[in-house]
């Protein structure tokens, strides 16, 4: 691992004093890293204010249909995908992570205002989530990286972890701020909007004073080439990674169609319905760091796989009898527990199993194609519920995803992973 010659940049050694209770637990995560997640937490009180209250703007208010809705959603992790990659090997070829970064956050805040301009139009709106979706892509994987690259390889899943409670606490503030906002103003998603966009420039203002930057001096020959990045795709680890990812990715339902189910089932009304995602935020607040720990000692792909183990239980709750509240308190715990598991654990995973100056690109392109497989899946969902009806739907979300998780058994290296 790259180690700044700056002492200030050093990270922590997991040498370092225990401390009792929750502060042991922080110990060694790196001050670089908490600066990511401060950057994080309020980037995610902006955009979950969006996310909370779009697939009631756009199906309630704009009248779109689900088939429609899953084109828009998918286009909402799909253009991620696309600009992923790219932003992840500027960022390693030039040594400029903290600016590419930068640069997406500022994309994305501005697209907040860019809502206020799309009205009522469909294709405007797809404009702009376009734009706030390659500014997400931008800025992924060079924060992921500054992560990877702030930690020791004993702490990998408790920097991850450590980063997603912190940005997860913003997931949990945005839908409370939006909740507030629509009951003091009904009706009124254009004050969501401009507070989105107030905050988002916020969360530019300490990521330009508190993050620093990790910059290795490089060789001309050293500098990452796309042919470098492609050549990730011959390392047997990464491949068989990359394959299980792609195929767990593209059974998976969006988080909105999962709340949408919900709401579908209970018939919860329109000005409740932010506060779904809340569920989903708590539990993945409370269990990033424990599970990322575990995962240090047991090994990151196992933990990673058991959180899809998560998720198929909370789509056989949505499938099930059970309704009231014992259906929203399971499937959202359920739904918390496999974030916990999956969204920093994995990254936990692929960092060790890619150089240094290919880091950013390297794990972007994991995500690039879980992103795609998640555009693939929102779009066959949405087709299959408005063609077949939601129970049926689900029963085929319900039976690809169990023959998903078999196959990742056999696929990933499980066997291979070294724990610390």
């Amino acid at each position: 691992m790259y180690i700044s010659t700056s002492r200030a940049a050093r990270p922590a050694s997991p040498e370092a004093p225990a401390t009792p209770g929750r502060r042991r637990a922080w110990a060694g995560v790196d001050s670089n890293v908490l600066a990511l997640g401060s950057v994080s937490l309020v980037t995610d009180i902006s955009s979950e204010m969006i996310t909370a209250v779009l697939p009631m703007y756009v199906i309630f208010t704009l009248g779109l249909s689900p088939l429609q809705f899953g084109a828009l959603n998918g286009m909402y992790f799909g253009v991620t995908a696309l600009v992923r990659v790219a932003g992840g090997h500027a960022a390693d070829r030039w040594q400029r992570r903290k600016l590419v970064a930068g640069s997406g956050y500022a994309l994305s805040a501005l697209c907040k205002l860019g809502l206020l301009a799309a009205g009522s139009s469909v294709p405007v709106l797809g404009a702009v989530i376009a734009a706030d979706r390659t500014g997400k892509g931008l800025r992924t994987g060079p924060r992921d990286a500054l992560i990877s690259l702030s930690s020791t390889p004993q702490t990998l899943g408790r920097s991850f972890g450590a980063h997603r409670a912190l940005d997860t606490t913003g997931a949990f503030l945005g839908p409370l701020a939006a909740f507030a906002l629509l009951m003091a103003t009904p009706g009124r998603y254009d004050t969501v909007f401009v507070a989105s966009f107030c905050i988002a420039a916020f969360a530019l203002v300490i990521l330009a004073l508190f993050v620093r930057d990790r910059r290795q001096p490089l060789e001309q020959h050293e500098r990452a080439t796309v042919r470098d990045l492609l050549g990730l795709l011959l390392r047997p680890g990464f491949r068989r990674v990359g394959i299980g990812v792609l195929l767990l990715g593209a059974v998976t339902l969006s988080d909105s169609f999962v709340y949408l189910l919900i709401q579908q089932r209970l018939d919860i009304p329109e000005e409740y319905f932010p506060l779904l995602p809340l569920g989903t935020t708590g539990v993945y607040l409370l269990m990033a760091m424990p599970l990322g720990q575990l995962a240090d000692r047991l090994g990151r792909l196992r933990v990673f796989v058991a959180g899809y183990g998560a998720l198929l239980l909370a789509y056989l709750m949505l499938f099930g009898p059970v309704g009231g509240p014992w259906l929203v308190i399971t499937t959202l715990v359920l739904h918390g527990l496999f974030y916990a598991a999956t969204d920093g654990v994995l990254m936990a995973a692929v960092g060790p199993m890619v150089p240094e100056h290919l880091r950013a690109a390297g794990m972007s392109l994991i995500q690039t194609g879980q992103s795609l497989a998640t555009l693939a899946s929102s779009l066959l969902f949405g087709a299959a519920w408005s063609m077949w009806g939601l129970h049926t739907a689900l029963a085929v979300a319900l039976t690809v995803l169990t023959v998903a998780i078999a196959a990742a058994l056999v696929i990933l290296p499980l066997r291979q992973e070294s724990t610390t």
